[in-house]
Parts: structure tokens; sequence; C-alpha cells
């Protein structure tokens, strides 16, 4: 079991029965968002946030995960291909800590290496417009990790 499937498993330990899970992709200029239905199976794209300064991207998502009983943040952790962290898991680490200090909701990571890819992959069979691809990666991203998510921990 690698150290991300250990940490969902220890997670998921903490999390109450009844709650939903929310993914997260976090980019530089966006965060994707994605919750899971109350039986934890499929995983939906609901928003992109605009990021704008920590407060106000941490509002936003603490709002929301009160509105949808959220019970575990899942945070796209973007590891290298070869498995090592570079600059922006560190910032997505930041983030989580930063995270950590409003709310008594638990977060793990989870590997997202080509979730974006995938995504984009999709939209482009799918014969989507570049605006409409634009519009909805981050938020397909954050249901693509978040699924990825669920089916692990079935």
């Amino acid at each position: 079991m690698t150290t991300l499937h250990a940490a969902a498993e220890s997670a998921l330990a903490e999390i109450k029965p009844g709650t939903r899970l929310m993914g997260l992709d976090l980019g530089t200029k966006t965060i994707g968002v994605a919750t899971s239905d109350l039986t934890r199976q499929i995983a939906t794209p609901r928003l992109t946030i605009a990021r704008k300064k920590f407060t106000e991207d941490a509002k936003a998502l603490l709002e929301l995960a009160a509105a949808e009983n959220i019970g575990l943040f899942v945070l796209g952790l973007p590891l290298n291909m070869d498995g090592t962290e570079g600059p922006r898991c560190q910032s997505t680490r930041a983030f989580q800590r930063n995270l950590a200090k409003l709310t008594e909701i638990p977060m793990v990571y989870w590997d997202e290496r080509l979730s974006t890819v995938a995504v984009t992959r999709t939209m482009l069979e799918a014969d989507l417009s570049r605006a409409k691809r634009a519009e909805n990666v981050d938020k397909l991203a954050a249901a693509y990790i978040l699924q990825s998510f669920l089916d692990a921990i079935r």
C-alpha cells in the first residue's frame, strides 16, 4: 500500500457516516471542486473557483463544505511523473496546512497525475469548443481525482 493509500485509509476512519467527500484540484488560478454522493460511489463536478486570496478561497470552500455536509477533503497532489514532488506539491501542502487551521474536516492527498490530461482528452473526443474546455477542465479534473479516490476505497 502506498503512503497516499495508507493516509486515505486513516482519514476514512475519522469521517462521520452520512457525509459527502469533496475533491479539490488546486491550480494557480482556479480551484476545481467536485463532491461525492452520500453513498460515496459517484463524484460529481460542482464548480470552479477563481483564486483570489487564500482567505477568500478558504471561505468559499468552507461555506460549500458546510452546505454539502462534507466529511473529508480529497486534495489532488500534483506529483511529477516519476513520483517526486515539485513546487506545485509544496503549494498544495501549504494550502492544506492553512486550511486545516480553519476547519476540523480531515484532509487527504490523492495522486492527480494525468487527471487534467485525461479530462482534456475526453472533452476533445466530445468535440467541446476551446472555451467550453477551459470553463470545465478544473471541476472535471476534481471529479476525476475524487472518483479515483472513491474507486480505490471500495
